[in-house]
């Protein structure tokens, strides 16, 4: 009985929202729904190129909009809900050792065990709770990307929050995001300067497996 508790807890959508319907500002760039991601296929649960995530951190990210868009800066999200199905590829996908067709462009210097090994993906991620967000600031003047010295999903020591061999602007440009992030109650990742999980997650023991699709959120 419990296991089907379990189950039915992670195939409900009830308690998740369109990100886009709580912070219409945000620009969305959902890349596991794209071939260009460091596995070079769409990924199986991303059915839609939206961002889904829990109430609570669709909350905290209108707040963090808020005060960037006063600072003439946009949220722009790569990356949010994860389902379950997901990481499973990611997983599957780790133990074909021919396929390194985007080897060159996500994960140049490492072998691909090794992202795993080193915590760039992890075999039970923390994006399927629903209250973590890959993203990035794009600047309003510009329309461009802020410079943040190395891009989304480059699996490589630069890309470490506290790296400090990139220039003072791209140091600074990721403790913009990391500072306002933590204000309103997100914490970083070690490895990823682009991800960060809800503090005060409302599912810390629940891993999602529904997909990606407003029409499922519906049901």
């Amino acid at each position: 009985m419990a296991t089907d508790f379990k189950k039915a807890a992670a195939m409900d959508p009830s308690e998740f929202v369109v990100l886009a319907d709580y912070v219409p500002a945000i620009v969305q760039e959902i890349r596991y729904h794209s071939t260009y991601n460091f596995i070079g296929d769409r990924i199986d649960g991303y059915e839609e190129p939206v961002a889904l995530t829990t109430v609570e951190a669709a909350r905290a990210l209108k707040s963090v909009s808020n005060e960037m868009i006063v600072h003439g800066y946009r949220l722009k999200i790569f990356d949010a809900y994860r389902p379950v199905n997901a990481v499973k590829h990611f997983v599957l996908w780790g133990i074909d050792d021919l396929d390194l067709r985007m080897k060159p462009f996500f994960y140049p210097d490492l072998e691909k065990q090794e992202l795993f090994a080193k915590g760039y993906i992890a075999k039970r991620s923390s994006h399927s709770r629903g209250s973590c967000v890959d993203l990035t600031l794009l600047d309003m003047k510009t329309g461009k990307e802020v410079d943040m010295g190395s891009p989304f999903d480059l699996f490589n020591e630069i890309s470490h929050p506290d790296y400090r061999g990139i220039t003072a602007e791209q140091y600074d440009n990721r403790m913009m995001l990391q500072n306002v992030m933590i204000k309103h109650g997100f914490k970083p990742l070690d490895c990823e300067w682009w991800h960060f999980s809800l503090e005060d997650e409302p599912f810390p023991d629940t891993y999602f497996e529904f997909p990606i699709s407003t029409d499922y959120l519906k049901k």
